[in-house]
């Protein structure tokens, strides 16, 4: 409160008050105006869009059987190794692993970051055994498809870490390619557990294609798109086997 017995002082502190007010609300401007354009480029839950080129994109990439004019069938990410080669898909994308080839940041036809043969296979007993929709994640190790083992997949897109142990309701984030497309598709949503072994999302249009997409938890890989039904039958609605004990084993023989 400005004191009566100083009149002529009031206009200066009211002044300066209003100055400070200005400042605030033109900083608050500045601030709300940047924050603006990535607030619009995501896309509320529950929602598919086609993924932009970036970093997270760029780990992503489609398998093909021998090369890219034969169309891609599944989905695969990079993760974290100490090799700096291993990739994560559903184990049924692997059934014939002397012909699939990996293309990361896949789009519009191109393979920027090159073609990547795969040189071993990890999965798990259960699915081996019998194709345990509970065990319906795999892991792979690459090399570059020309031969040349002059550089790892990891040094060239990065990789995703790892995480396990996530909750229920977690909120994910799934890349995927379905067949039709020549480009990755991005959706997030809250997820549930459908039961104690699989996860369940619901985002439209994750069809054919996507069956081995990365389930990232604040960028970690938390799961991938495959276990029940295959995946799930219907474009609305994705399954996600829990990465359990068994998948963090595979995880740990393949990265080294």
């Amino acid at each position: 409160m400005i004191p009566r017995t100083l009149p002529r002082q009031a206009g200066r502190p009211r002044a300066r008050r209003a100055a400070r007010i200005l400042l605030a609300l033109t900083s608050m401007a500045a601030l709300l105006g940047l924050d603006l354009p990535e607030a619009e480029a995501a896309p509320p839950l529950g929602v598919t869009v086609r993924a932009q080129p970036d970093a997270t994109s760029a780990r992503v990439g489609a398998l093909f059987a021998g090369g890219t004019g034969g169309g891609h069938f599944c989905t695969a990410s990079v993760v974290h190794s100490a090799g700096r080669d291993v990739i994560a898909t559903a184990a049924h994308c692997l059934g014939h692993p002397d012909t699939t080839v990996f293309a990361p940041g896949y789009r519009d036809g191109e393979a920027p970051y090159g073609l990547w043969r795969l040189t071993g296979v990890y999965t798990a007993p259960g699915w081996t055994r019998g194709e345990d929709p509970d065990e319906d994640i795999a892991f792979a190790t690459v090399e570059p498809a020309d031969g040349s083992r002059t550089r790892a997949v990891e040094d060239v897109v990065g990789g995703f870490p790892v995480a396990a142990g996530q909750p229920r309701d977690v909120t994910v984030t799934v890349l995927g390619y379905p067949s039709t497309l020549d480009a990755p598709l991005r959706c997030a949503n809250t997820t549930s557990l459908f039961s104690a072994t699989q996860r369940r999302i619901g985002c439209p249009a994750l069809s054919g294609g996507t069956s081995g997409s990365p389930w990232l938890v604040d960028g970690a890989l938390a799961g991938v798109l495959g276990g029940h039904e295959g995946g799930g039958t219907v474009p609305e609605v994705s399954y996600s086997a829990v990465m359990g004990a068994p998948a963090q084993e595979l995880y740990r023989r393949a990265a080294g």
